[in-house]
């Protein structure tokens, strides 16, 4: 299917409903509530695990029991095999197709299929990772490219790293599919995902951890025999990597981490968890059972961290950084939402936000359904009214917790030039997004921080 056609996403309410329909014209029952449940957590790229405990089942039922049939029954509807991996984009690509061709779906009317056709030639509203099958993803071929290239290496580490909201998790969807595409195993963990109780001490965490990562290969949970409490945890938790996952494998596993940055904030767990997976990386260098793991961490660099160098996996491995959207990119995802701009128009944006990725889709997406012209989107961007009022007020809640650099931002926002700042301050600042380096001094980052910020940093 070209661009053009894919050009859209689709109501997940709706594919439930068409799906529905052609169970029954097949003379299927409907699918049941826990299916029903099942499907909405792989809609939303969630993990079973995440899925039972919203919803109060046991894991196993799911992932063993429910979604087995569930995809054996959508392979029905779609006449395809379906599974967890491509059940989204599968029925996605079926009812677009579906709808756009103008064919009937049983037991709805003319009027509800025309709504419903609406609701799928309308943009989703861009909000976190943006899905592998989503027509308005921009791709950094360079960077990408570079990762794929590593992740195919022994014992490979890729770190990827940027302020929140550049675009850090829909550039890891891409790397685990392309893994996936090599036939390696992949394991994805959110790290945000870990409870509180867990971060207690790092014997529950690395049981966690192995625990997560044992499920999603699909491999029998085998703790109690690899963990020996003489030896110690991160110990334990080695050979369980080593003699049982790796060995009882033959193709590759990608792990892939990402919001690495919860950890950051339980300094306990962070000075074991970190030096453990550097050593899974050295370990590679000399033990052929470790270059069979792939390792990418993803984390935000809005917290700095103060961890030895030498300890932690933050200076080994493939740097990624990743940066602002170009000018040729914005005119790119502008068409691809169907605005047909001028030069002074992306200029005009341009200036304002500077390329920030997740800045630029929200405005493009708000222009896109005549809601706001782009004179009122751009008058009304620097204030707590504007459509990047939660965006500026997230920065806004970190500055006040930390007066020295709302101080530093300050000066820099009072300059029309670079200016010096202190290095932490302007790392940090850096960091978050707020300012750019230039040499050793430093610049605000666009004019909306200037803009906002100037009246605000008033009340701190």
């Amino acid at each position: 299917m070209d661009r053009e056609e894919n050009s859209y996403t689709i109501n997940l309410d709706f594919v439930l409903k068409a799906i529905n329909s052609k169970l029954l014209e097949i003379d299927r029952p409907p699918l049941n509530n826990v299916e029903r449940i099942v499907l909405q957590g792989i809609w939303n790229y969630q993990t079973y695990n995440l899925v039972a405990e919203e919803a109060g089942y046991s894991p196993g039922y799911l992932s063993n029991v429910v979604a087995p049939e569930l995809f054996r029954r959508i392979s029905e509807v779609v006449s395809g095999k379906v599974t967890k991996k491509d059940c989204r984009a599968k029925l996605e690509t079926y009812f677009i197709s579906t709808a756009t061709s103008k064919k009937t779906i049983p037991s709805q009317n003319a009027t509800t299929l025309s709504a419903e056709i609406r609701q799928v030639m309308s943009p989703r509203f861009p909000c976190g990772a943006i899905s592998l099958d989503s027509p308005f993803y921009i791709q950094r071929s360079d960077v990408e490219n570079q990762i794929y290239t590593e992740i195919e290496n022994p014992g490979a580490l890729v770190r990827i790293k940027a302020p929140q909201e550049m675009g850090k998790s829909s550039l890891l969807l891409r790397v685990i599919d392309y893994a996936s595409r090599l036939n390696y195993h992949t394991v994805n963990l959110n790290l945000q995902q870990v409870e509180q109780d867990v971060c207690s001490n790092i014997n529950k965490f690395l049981r966690w951890f192995c625990a997560n990562v044992t499920r999603q290969l699909g491999m029998e949970l085998m703790l109690d025999g690899y963990w020996d409490e003489d030896i110690g945890c991160k110990i334990s938790c080695s050979l369980y990597f080593q003699d049982y996952l790796l060995n009882s494998i033959d193709a590759p596993i990608l792990l892939a981490l990402d919001e690495v940055n919860r950890i950051f904030e339980h300094p306990e767990i962070a000075k074991d968890f970190f030096p453990l997976l550097r050593s899974w990386y050295e370990d590679a260098k000399r033990l052929p059972v470790w270059q069979k793991l792939r390792l990418v961490v993803v984390h935000s660099t809005e917290i700095y961290v103060p961890l030895q160098l030498k300890q932690s996996p933050f200076n080994v491995g493939l740097p990624v950084q990743l940066h602002c959207f170009s000018l040729e990119e914005v005119i790119e995802l502008a068409k691809y939402y169907k605005l047909d701009w001028n030069d002074e128009e992306v200029n005009l944006l341009m200036a304002m936000i500077g390329g920030h990725p997740a800045l630029v889709h929200l405005a493009i997406y708000h222009l896109s359904q005549r809601d706001v012209t782009l004179t009122e989107l751009l008058k009304t961007a620097p204030t707590s009214t504007g459509i990047y009022s939660s965006h500026l007020q997230r920065h806004q809640v970190k500055l006040q917790d930390e007066p020295e650099l709302a101080i530093a931002l300050n000066k820099a926002i009072r300059s029309s030039k670079p200016i010096f700042l202190e290095p932490i301050q302007a790392y940090k600042l850096n960091s978050m997004g707020l300012v750019k380096l230039d040499g050793n001094k430093v610049v605000i980052s666009n004019q909306l921080y200037r803009n906002y910020f100037r009246q605000t940093l008033k009340l701190i």
